[in-house]
């Protein structure tokens, strides 16, 4: 579909990468892999046509449509949720106009027997069969089931998209890219501004409903889930594997460990002619042979080995004074946007020393409460104490986006340094990866990854005793969020987290806070004890449950898999443990509340439940085999006719046309059953 031919990018004469070449084929998987500031946000941006590169071509076929997803955009405020989602059926709304136009000018024209009249009732009959085949008439049901697959409810539907943050903007933005359905998707970070619940819908949508994939994204589990097809960019060059993600890691090892042995090989047998031709290359009675090695010596291909970054990240966050015990106190805090009520009866004690997480589903008031801290937002009630002596370090969402595009790195650092420290920055930049001419650079044409390193900067050179990081690893390439963690988790200060990254807040906080449905409740221990505690196996259980934090508050069982209505999970279910709940229930009932108990619990199930478990399973498990089976016939009789449609003999077949929309119709509806199969069979296993 694309290809890419003798790729070179060059900032400042310095070569970005070059000699870059592959295709994007039809349904390709592909990850775009390498360090922050490697060069995946440019390649997306070439190949997405916003950007030209130094040399090279990339040649995109007339008729293929691209999608691209860019880490930032300017958003506009005009519309509400449904009407900028939408926009996305433009081309729809155009199709429906023409169509109108012609009827009207059938039902006037009265010249019924002349050619142009016939004319235009073939022209209107092939439109308005184009119409139905694009889903004309039922886009409004795929617009929804996109926007509430993002985490949008349906009252959200006609609220203006300036009532949302910058992140749910994003989800809007995305919502219309992937309605659009384009031949290519390129995806710059699209889980940046997800809830976990969400980064599953959109795993499953890329896996079973897009074309193909180009995606740039830090999060492994994602990679792993969504790609087959891993482009590295290292050290100026690509490398190209046919693998997932961990596989790929996998096999690099394997080629430079291969690749060295060959190496350390070729060295000493270069060494030993070397020194063969050395030794006797004045004895008369050895010429013949030391000619011969020295023949023999430029013949050999030289190795080499794939430079290796070894260049990395590191981080000391500098503690000032110490502050009082208590840096933090909230008493009965509430904060409401008219009628809508973010958090309500807040009561949190933080302990100096303490690290701590916000977790929660995007909107739930995490970010807010950081800006009642930060007195950004005035207006709540209750009262909110801050320690003796607190000074607070805040690392802000936007904190990235807020730096000067027209600014260098050097001199972003240069304005707030103060003292000796300014003797001291270009150091402290290298020390950043920022070292020589890459603290010359614009702030306009850094990544994504490398903005956040420099906001991380300009935080450490105020020593502070407090640090509030509210999204920190968004954009940080794997081995920095670590690096990163390491830092906090020496920080001789308090923290606090906002993070959705469960494996980035394991083994770094000790007390958990959980947001949902207007309340904040505690949890002591860390995230991993929090989840064991609320019977989940992952955030996205949470997210599916704001009726959870009621129930702990009260001390009642809650449903890991309920979907947020305040019920709980199984059907004759009540407080205490849900394996009692599940022996005292209906056959349906107790299914259900094995749903929601987990593997975990199966182990302690009597005979009779673990039977009913067994049969329910079985049946989910076949329901979605069936599925898949459904789905892939119906996609081989879809490719049958478009086959025969791109005939000239079957492009006049109207027949075709409608068997064609009925089939998408039939495929639409296998991949809802699919959907809802596999994740009733998730929730059952998990």
């Amino acid at each position: 579909m694309i290809s890419v031919e003798g790729l070179k990018v060059e900032f400042n004469a310095t070569p970005l990468f070059e000699e870059v070449s592959y295709v994007i084929n039809k349904k390709d998987r592909i990850a775009l892999v390498g360090k922050n500031g490697a060069g995946k946000s440019t390649m997306l941006k070439i190949l997405a046509g916003l950007q030209q590169p130094t040399a090279g071509v990339v040649a995109v076929p007339r008729d293929c449509t691209i999608g691209y997803l860019p880490q930032v955009m300017k958003l506009a405020d005009s519309r509400t949720v449904m009407q900028e989602a939408e926009l996305a059926f433009d081309h729809i709304f155009e199709m429906q106009a023409d169509l109108d136009r012609m009827n009207r000018e059938l039902a006037e024209r009265t010249d019924y027997e002349s050619e142009s009249y016939q004319n235009l009732i073939d022209r209107f009959t092939h439109e308005n069969e184009r119409f139905l085949m694009m889903g004309g008439t039922n886009y409004r049901a795929e617009l929804e089931r996109t926007l509430q697959g993002l985490g949008f409810s349906r009252s959200d539907f006609d609220r203006p998209t300036s009532e949302f943050s910058g992140g749910w903007r994003m989800r809007i933005e995305l919502a219309k890219l992937l309605l659009r359905k384009p031949d290519v998707l390129l995806l710059d970070e699209p889980t940046n501004h997800l809830d976990i619940e969400s980064i599953q819908w959109l795993e499953q949508f890329l896996a079973t409903k897009a074309n193909a994939v180009v995606l740039v994204s830090h999060d492994r589990a994602f990679l792993n889930n969504v790609t087959t097809r891993t482009i590295e960019i290292s050290c100026g060059r690509i490398y190209d594997y046919r693998v997932k993600y961990d596989e790929f890691v996998v096999l690099r090892r394997e080629r430079r460990e291969q690749q060295l042995r060959a190496y350390e090989n070729q060295q000493k047998q270069i060494e030993d002619t070397e020194a063969f031709i050395e030794r006797f290359r004045y004895k008369a009675t050895k010429a013949v042979q030391v000619q011969s090695r020295i023949k023999q010596l430029e013949k050999i291909n030289r190795i080499e080995v794939d430079e290796e970054d070894n260049s990395a990240l590191r981080l000391k966050f500098v503690c000032s004074c110490r502050s009082g015990n208590y840096p933090l106190i909230c008493e009965d805090v509430r904060k409401a946007y008219g009628d809508h009520v973010v958090f309500d009866h807040v009561n949190l004690t933080i302990r100096r020393g303490e690290k701590v997480a916000f977790v929660g589903k995007n909107g739930e008031g995490k970010s807010t409460l950081v800006k009642c801290i930060m007195d950004q937002i005035k207006d709540y009630t209750g009262h909110l104490t801050l320690g003796h002596l607190v000074q607070i370090g805040y690392f802000a969402q936007n904190q990235a986006q807020l730096l000067n595009d027209e600014l260098t790195v050097f001199d972003t650092i240069d304005r707030v340094a103060v003292g000796d420290i300014r003797l001291k920055i270009r150091d402290i930049l290298g020390a950043f990866m920022f070292g020589g001419e890459a603290s010359e650079k614009k702030v306009k044409v850094l990544s994504g990854g490398e903005r956040t390193r420099l906001a991380m900067i300009k935080l450490l050179l105020e020593p502070v005793n407090f640090l509030i990081l509210d999204e920190p690893t968004n954009h940080l390439d794997m081995r920095s969020k670590d690096i990163l963690k390491e830092a906090i988790r020496d920080f001789d200060g308090t923290v606090i987290v906002v993070s959705h990254d469960r494996d980035f807040l394991d083994g770094l906080v000790t007390k958990v806070y959980e947001f949902g449905g207007g309340q904040v409740v505690e949890h002591l221990g860390g995230i991993y004890d929090f989840l064991q505690k609320k019977q989940l196996s992952s955030l996205s259980e949470l997210q599916r449950s704001n009726a959870s934090l009621s129930d702990s508050s009260k001390g009642t069982s809650s449903g890991a898999g309920n979907s947020g209505k305040g019920t709980a999970s199984g059907k004759g279910s009540s407080a205490g443990s849900t394996a009692s709940s599940v022996a005292g229930s209906a056959a349906g009932g107790a299914a259900d509340g094995l749903a929601s108990s987990g593997k975990g619990a199966v182990g302690k199930m009597s005979y009779e439940e673990q039977k009913e478990y067994n049969k329910r399973l079985k049946k989910l498990e076949r329901r979605v085999a069936d599925s898949e089976t459904a789905i892939e016939e119906t996609e081989a009789a879809i490719a049958m006719v478009e086959a025969q449609m791109a005939t000239p003999e079957g492009s006049q077949d109207m027949t075709l046309y409608e068997r064609h929309r009925k089939l998408k119709q039939q495929l639409d509806e296998a991949m809802e059953e699919w959907e809802a199969a596999s994740m009733e069979l998730e929730e059952l296993t998990r």
